[in-house]
């Protein structure tokens, strides 16, 4: 009995996540697609057209947001205002034809990770480097990691595996940290030596990276206690910390399943899906963040499809009763996703204020993990409301929502800004005393690595500009 309960319960709350999961991850462009997609195909979904308010559903008379919901329930505080937002002049005309623009798939080029390492490590590599390191990336799996061996390489390029060695090291410290390592192990141990170097460490760290992961994975913590004769709660510390710094597939949290990598490509955004405010045009108040719903009118289940299911035939009540159980799972899934989306806006926008209104040097540094467990979801489904939104800031500027995870956008800032201002070009070591005077701890090669990230010239490259200025 129970048995066959849970195997009638487990395909509708499987294709409810999936749907869900498929929703989020879409713009607010891409949703009404599928909103229209759905209203095509399925006759017991049906749009009501009146405009009401997606968060409240009061009737709305006039255009613009809802008056009720765009309010604060305290003016003091600084806690955003979230809501849905029917806002026509963010959502696409049916009956508007671009006759002049060829109906072509145009999409943006996309850098892959062997020319993502590649453009970093250039400046380090000597000319007889070069074809080596480009040897090297080609291959690379889609976690980063080596597919031949350093001997195999050395045998086919006719290099010294020392050599091929040196190669590989610089390979390995560009981004993402670990890049170009032959096994999971190597790559953790380059995350740890880079992380040494400008943050503590746990001792046993190292120790547990080389010989204990098969107990750390199973959670053996007490044998290892014992094992390397250390407190237990140093091994709980050191597995904390391994697990929430440490990645053993490098491209994998860096770059995702579609190799994208973890620096925005230029995009250019016709249209935002978040809208972010002052309230009554004043930063010292709440803000407020639009959710785009891009309909103005209520989807939901057609009552007169359901009284037809009800009064079918046994012939057509089966094809009946899917489409209709089809429309409330859509409808249900919809409510879902943008639930999820309040959600995460709420959280997000109050920990980043600051960087939305006084700008990038003063953004927080967080994770899609930290937020997937305050939020209690998991990492991808964060992953996905962030994926391809675009959020216009006060300021109207229009940028990616994924830019409020960017934890080295205060650092790149405060380096474009160093740069900018600098009478003679600094050197990287220069750029790193500069930006530990300024409260930001690096090292060397991190400074190499945002500026190639922003396209910025190493100090002898810089001069030999200023000078044909």
């Amino acid at each position: 009995m129970f048995q066959v309960q849970h195997q009638s319960i487990r395909p509708l709350t499987t294709a409810h996540l999936a749907q869900t999961m498929t929703l989020l991850s879409l713009t607010a462009d891409e949703l009404k697609q599928e909103i229209d997609s759905e209203l095509s195909s399925n006759p017991a979904l049906e749009m009501v057209e009146e405009r009401r308010c997606p968060t409240c559903h009061r009737l709305l008379t006039e255009p613009g947001k809802c008056p009720i919901c765009s309010l604060p329930t305290n003016i003091e505080s600084e806690e955003p205002v979230v809501f849905l937002s029917p806002r026509e002049e963010f959502i696409p005309q049916k009956d508007y034809i671009d006759t002049e623009i060829d109906d072509e798939p145009f999409a943006p080029a996309t850098e892959d990770l062997p020319t993502y390492v590649l453009r970093q490590i250039a400046p380090d590599l000597k000319p007889e480097q070069r074809g080596l390191a480009a040897f090297l990336l080609t291959h690379l799996d889609e976690d980063g990691l080596l597919t031949t061996s350093l001997m195999d390489v050395a045998r086919y390029t006719h290099f010294m595996i020392s050599e091929v060695e040196k190669v590989q090291k610089i390979i390995q410290l560009a981004d993402p940290i670990g890049v170009g390592s032959c096994t999971t192990t190597d790559a953790l141990l380059v995350q740890l030596q880079v992380l040494a170097e400008t943050g503590e460490v746990p001792e046993i760290a190292e120790i547990l990276v080389r010989e204990g992961m098969g107990e750390l994975s199973h959670h053996q913590y007490s044998d290892l206690a014992h094992k390397y004769n250390v407190p237990l709660r140093k091994i709980n510390e050191a597995a904390k910390f391994i697990a929430e710094n440490l990645n053993p597939f490098p491209a994998r949290s860096h770059w995702g399943d579609t190799r994208q990598p973890v620096v925005e490509q230029t995009q250019v955004y016709h249209q935002p899906d978040i809208l972010i405010s002052y309230l009554n045009d004043d930063p010292n108040r709440p803000l407020v963040v639009e959710i785009i719903m891009p309909i103005s009118g209520t989807l939901q289940v057609n009552p007169l499809f359901k009284q037809a299911v009800r009064q079918a035939s046994d012939d057509t009540k089966p094809d009946l009763k899917q489409d209709l159980e089809k429309a409330s799972l859509f409808v249900k899934c919809l409510q879902q996703r943008n639930h999820t989306m309040e959600r995460l806006l709420i959280r997000v926008v109050g920990m980043q204020r600051d960087y939305i209104i006084k700008g990038e040097k003063f953004i927080k540094p967080v994770t899609r993990a930290q937020i997937s467990r305050e939020l209690e979801v998991h990492e991808s489904t964060i992953s996905r409301a962030v994926a391809n939104k675009a959020v216009q800031l006060p300021n109207k500027r229009i940028v990616p929502l994924s830019s409020f995870f960017d934890r080295s956008l205060n650092v790149r800032s405060e380096l474009k800004e160093i740069i900018e201002k600098e009478s003679k070009p600094y050197s990287d070591s220069d750029l790193v005393e500069i930006l530990g005077q300024r409260g930001y701890e690096v090292a060397r090669r991190t400074v190499a690595k945002y500026r190639a990230i922003e396209g910025i010239l190493p100090a002898h490259l810089r001069k030999v500009t200023t000078k044909a200025t």
